[in-house]
């Protein structure tokens, strides 16, 4: 009996194993390579089998099992393999040894409690039946089946997966598992990768209208005994819900489900051509955790648009400011427009391209949020950062010419050294201000300095050349003038406060939410 199992196990099974630059390939559904393999330990091979496959009828999700007609022997027989609650009622005898007697109701029973019992352990468990045949009518193949046991297969869970779903659960991200096994199988592998939850079947599905699923979709974690129809149905109940839905699938009747999502995934090593032209994106290696590693990516690009655009709007308006209110004030002009430009190629432009390479800090523990790239929270950012360097810098630059004055310094050399102060102050702000700008969450007294190496390096660079235009005979193009250590002190404090003040906001912020 168990020869004839490992026999039918082969026969029917569209799966091949071939061995390419000395290694084995899988051709064909995983499920059916695991039981030619199954048949090899138990020394049984395709190739010593003489058979003629006459007819078939292929297993589909809907049916739940396979048939085929093959002639050995001068005779035809039908080896069928399916769901065993499918095929248990195909069949009206049971194969014991070399008997065959008919199948009771309590026959049927203790298979039910073997299948529950596997199925209950994560197993994926297939039924074979079989008989001799002298009609080749597919419409009789399926009649009368002589039951000859379950096979139980595991597919244990890659080792990513849990440590995966866990960090989807803690970035809001809400993971659901679709699948054909049985509703004992599905829930016993939910626990296995940290799924756990409200369980739905496709029968149960099939009682229930598109509105209904609608209101209870998003309270079902894991849906077993599946249909394709039913997984379009899946992703256009969330849809209607308002979520965002990315869906995966390697088979061609995930095709419609796939083209429906917001984004469909397919698999590149098992994925169909049918499934790969129909998703938005391929998984090179078929693993799930790919997926959340693309949003942790996607998440991580984002924000950093945000930084770089904060920053380098809130270093334009403070230099806006120092000019608008330098002149209002009736000051003499703050700062050139050589040195304005200098700071836009220099020091502006070095740390906001760097702040593009700031790693991704906890981005995956933040609930997903539709946003736009200048929020509320960011224009808020904007003011007061621009504001605080605007008034440091136009405090410095009047308290300074001011004091040159009262020495009775001439005018104009007043003017150019405070300006000089002054441009000295601006930079060192927007560079402080770069470091703020690493983390919209994390004060920067708590963020190591080499977070963002590039960042240190462009400030470095930016502290460099503003040297060489204050102290080296560039001073003659940019019109600036050498300063004392005293007014190096005073702009590298003030320069500071920025500093401080973000990460006063950014601890206040953790407990009141005000950006």
């Amino acid at each position: 009996c168990l020869n004839l199992l490992l026999k039918s196990a082969i026969l029917c099974n569209d799966a091949k194993i071939e061995k390419k630059d000395g290694e084995y390939k899988i051709r064909g559904s995983p499920t059916e390579a695991a039981l030619l393999v199954m048949a090899a330990k138990g020394g049984i091979f395709r190739e010593d089998l003489k058979f003629t496959r006459k007819e078939e009828i292929p297993f589909s999700s809907e049916r739940k099992m396979m048939s085929v007609l093959c002639r050995e022997r001068g005779k035809n027989f039908v080896y069928s393999k399916g769901a065993p609650e499918v095929l248990i009622k195909k069949c009206k005898f049971v194969q014991k040894g070399d008997e065959i007697i008919k199948l009771t109701e309590k026959e049927k029973q203790k298979i039910f409690d073997f299948n529950n019992t596997y199925t209950s352990k994560a197993f994926r468990v297939l039924a074979f039946a079989y008989k001799e045949s002298s009609s080749l009518d597919k419409n009789n193949f399926e009649n009368n089946l002589i039951f000859l046991g379950l096979v139980a297969i595991e597919d244990p869970p890659r080792a990513k997966v849990k440590p995966t779903i866990i960090s989807c659960k803690e970035s809001g991200i809400k993971v659901k598992m679709i699948t054909g096994d049985s509703k004992e199988t599905a829930v016993e592998i939910g626990k296995e990768i940290g799924l756990s939850g409200k369980v739905i079947t496709g029968e149960e599905m099939d009682k229930l209208t598109d509105d209904e699923l609608a209101k209870i979709v998003n309270t079902i974690t894991i849906f077993a005994r599946v249909r394709p129809e039913h997984k379009l149905r899946i992703v256009k109940a969330l849809k209607q819900n308002g979520e965002i839905v990315t869906m995966t699938g390697d088979g061609v009747n995930d095709a419609p489900a796939l083209k429906e999502a917001h984004i469909g995934v397919a698999m590149g090593i098992k994925g169909t051509d049918v499934s790969r032209e129909s998703a938005d994106m391929i998984l090179k290696d078929d693993n799930f955790a790919t997926i959340v590693s693309a949003v942790k990516e996607g998440r991580t690009i984002f924000s950093n648009i945000q930084k770089v655009t904060a920053y380098m709007l809130s270093c334009n308006s403070a230099e806006l400011f120092v000019i608008f209110f330098g002149i209002l004030f009736g000051l003499p002009l703050p700062l050139l427009a050589l040195q304005i430009l200098f700071m836009n190629l220099v020091t502006d432009d070095l740390p906001a391209i760097t702040l593009g390479f700031n790693p991704s800090y906890g981005i995956m523990k933040e609930k997903p949020k539709k946003k736009s790239i200048i929020n509320k929270r960011l224009l808020l950012l904007i003011i007061i950062s621009g504001t605080i360097m605007g008034i440091g810098t136009l405090g410095v630059f009047y308290i300074t010419f001011a004091s040159l004055l009262a020495k009775g310094i001439a005018e104009n050399m007043a003017a150019a050294t405070a300006r000089t102060t002054g441009l000295l102050v601006l930079i060192l702000f927007e560079i402080a201000n770069a470091f703020n700008f690493r983390s919209f969450k994390m004060p920067v007294y708590k963020t190591p300095l080499f977070f963002n190496k590039y960042l240190v390096y462009a400030s470095a660079a930016s502290i460099l050349l503003t040297s060489l235009i204050i102290y080296s005979p560039l001073n003659r193009i940019f019109e600036t003038v050498p300063i004392g250590i005293y007014n190096v002190i005073v702009a590298g404090l003030v320069s500071l406060s920025v500093i401080i003040v973000f990460d006063i906001l950014k601890i206040l912020n953790k407990k009141r939410k005000f950006f």
